[in-house]
């Protein structure tokens, strides 16, 4: 961030959307899921968050998210890989399926639903193409379902700590604003450190 405050040159922005901003049915099964949640680790329910990516790479800004494979934004230009949702037999619809967008000019819906967005890590150009390149060899795991032994479930916040932790950026001290959670984080830092070994 530059003096005046204004965002330039090659860098990495992570914005927080509220789940469900824009009035999506999920704002209430997340809900009732959060409310369940907190029930079994007898504390008070906590907001939950969304998490998506732009990337500059100094000259063009890119879009990164993972999404539904229905709905606003799906079949875009910017799909570079697909995956299932609940089960891997269901990724065979495209109801039960997710896309992995990575392009200009996809637009993440609900961007303008963001809180106290975006937190900003300076890169070089070079890092920025690389982890553009990343998006299509994530793992494609099943939206939903335990992975890596984490006790977290995979979905669109375990892609963004796989590629922040693969740009050399320490996800496991990031968290969402406002005491929020942002399920499906710990899951993608347990898939970066299973790619290490």
């Amino acid at each position: 961030m530059t003096p005046d405050g204004t965002r330039r040159g090659p860098r990495i922005e992570l914005w927080w959307i509220p789940v469900g901003a824009g009035g999506h049915v999920v704002v209430h099964t997340s809900r009732w899921w959060e409310l369940w949640r907190a029930h079994q680790e007898r504390r008070a329910p906590r907001p939950l968050f969304h998490a998506a990516l732009i990337v500059h790479d100094g000259e063009r800004e890119h879009d990164i998210e993972m999404a539904p494979a229905w709905g606003r934004g799906s079949r875009s230009p910017g799909v570079v890989a697909t995956g299932p949702v609940g089960m891997r037999l269901l990724g065979a619809s495209r109801f039960f399926r997710y896309e992995i967008r990575c392009g200009r000019g996809t637009r993440i819906p609900d961007l303008a639903f963001a809180v106290d967005s975006p937190q900003v890590f300076p890169v070089t150009p070079a890092a920025a193409r690389e982890l553009l390149d990343r998006p299509a060899h994530a793992p494609l795991l099943v939206w939903g379902r335990e992975a890596y032994g984490s006790g977290d479930m995979w979905n669109s916040n375990s892609l963004v700590a796989w590629l922040l932790t693969a740009a050399g950026i320490d996800a496991e001290n990031l968290a969402p604003p406002h005491d929020g959670s942002a399920p499906g984080w710990i899951a993608g830092l347990a898939a970066s450190r299973a790619a290490s070994r």
